[in-house]
């Protein structure tokens, strides 16, 4: 039997535009934030599977008021936009993993801190700086110690009596 020569499919890959964003990772006891800031020029950006528009922040796929509630946090997060004057400029996509609600607030704070100084260091970087945002915040749980009663600093009692 004779083998017929095999048709050759040409494969065409979908035109994805290129997105430009700044991205930096930040940290906060155990939490990792990593924030991307993308420069949005149309209505919408599609990443990841879900539509981000300009101005708007994302955080592990939902909306960021309804991750971090209330009016303290909110006024937390937008902090660093409102120092350097960017609010509504960028559209937010961050993902976070570790840690409890407020060492992930912080490590979203020292990202965002850190992406904003890559987009125009000269000016951003003393404003972050001087109002600490973009230093990570070392304080974290001491670990336990063998032989001590559990805890880190807590001391086993003396059996005298």
């Amino acid at each position: 039997m004779k083998k017929q020569p095999e048709e050759k499919k040409e494969i065409t890959t979908p035109v994805v535009a290129e997105l430009s964003y700044y991205e930096a990772v930040g940290r906060r006891k155990t939490s990792s934030a990593r924030v991307r800031l993308y420069v949005v020029k149309e209505e919408a950006v599609t990443v990841l599977g879900m539509e981000v528009k300009k101005g708007e922040m994302k955080v592990n796929g939902r909306d960021i008021e309804s991750y971090f509630p209330g009016e303290v946090m909110k006024k937390m997060y937008t902090e660093p936009f409102r120092t350097t004057n960017t609010v509504g400029r960028f559209a937010v996509v961050v993902k976070i993993v570790g840690g409890g609600l407020s060492s992930q607030l912080g490590a979203f704070l020292h990202g965002v801190a850190r992406t904003l100084e890559k987009v125009d260091k000269e000016k951003f970087r003393p404003i972050l700086k001087k109002r600490g945002f973009m230093k990570r915040d070392p304080r974290a749980k001491e670990r336990r110690k063998a032989g001590f009663a559990g805890k880190a600093r807590a001391r086993k009692q003396s059996p005298k009596r």
